[in-house]
């Protein structure tokens, strides 16, 4: 059937995660560090995606197309559970320094286990936040530098670091802290720590 469904172009994408983070049915994944409409039954053709796009790599278009199958979204979604992700990528060495998603932000600062260790971690940390997370143990890099040019080059209204209870997962918190005071903005934060058995200790 002609129906009109969004077009990405590839050469504008600048791979942000925007527009994937903005569809709600699924349809476009980031692939190769490109966004792409990977499932065209699930673009319901209204656009909620192109507001997100910072390069204007999303436009409408009206051709030969699947049928938008709201019945095998709405499977696709009791599937895979509710994420509550709202931005890509999360790991912090990939993160832009600015992008639209962090304007006005409540960041969550994850070291990655947390997300494995506590079973409701979307729910209760990554809803309504834009999520970075990283491993001091294992990535060669002082996190401090990058999370203070986030914070001072964007609108960021508080701050929340979650991290295991095992003592290398203390290199995120010092990282989040040093950047909070480096960027010269008083922000609301606060320190939640994870036990290995999945519970908050504090």
């Amino acid at each position: 059937m002609i129906r009109k469904i969004i077009r990405i172009d590839e050469e504008r994408c600048n791979g942000c995660g925007a527009c994937a983070a903005a569809c709600h049915e699924g349809a476009i994944e980031m692939i190769d560090g490109k966004a792409k409409l990977t499932r065209e039954d699930y673009c319901d053709g209204l656009g909620d995606c192109l507001p997100a796009c910072p390069t204007n790599a999303i436009s409408f278009e009206e051709r030969e197309a699947p049928a938008y199958d709201e019945a095998a979204v709405l499977a696709s979604k009791q599937y895979k559970g509710s994420s509550e992700l709202m931005q890509w990528p999360v790991q912090i060495k990939l993160l832009p320094i600015r992008a639209p998603y962090f304007d006005g932000a409540n960041l969550l600062i994850a070291a990655d286990c947390t997300a494995y260790a506590y079973g409701n971690f979307h729910k209760e940390f990554i809803r309504n936040h834009v999520t970075v997370i990283g491993c001091p143990k294992l990535d060669a890099v002082d996190y401090a530098e990058k999370l203070t040019e986030i914070i001072r080059n964007n609108n960021i209204k508080s701050v929340t670091i979650v991290r295991m209870e095992v003592p290398c997962c203390g290199g995120i918190e010092n990282a989040a802290k040093r950047a909070l005071q480096a960027s010269g903005k008083f922000i609301p934060w606060r320190v939640v720590i994870i036990s290995t058995d999945g519970k908050i200790l504090e």
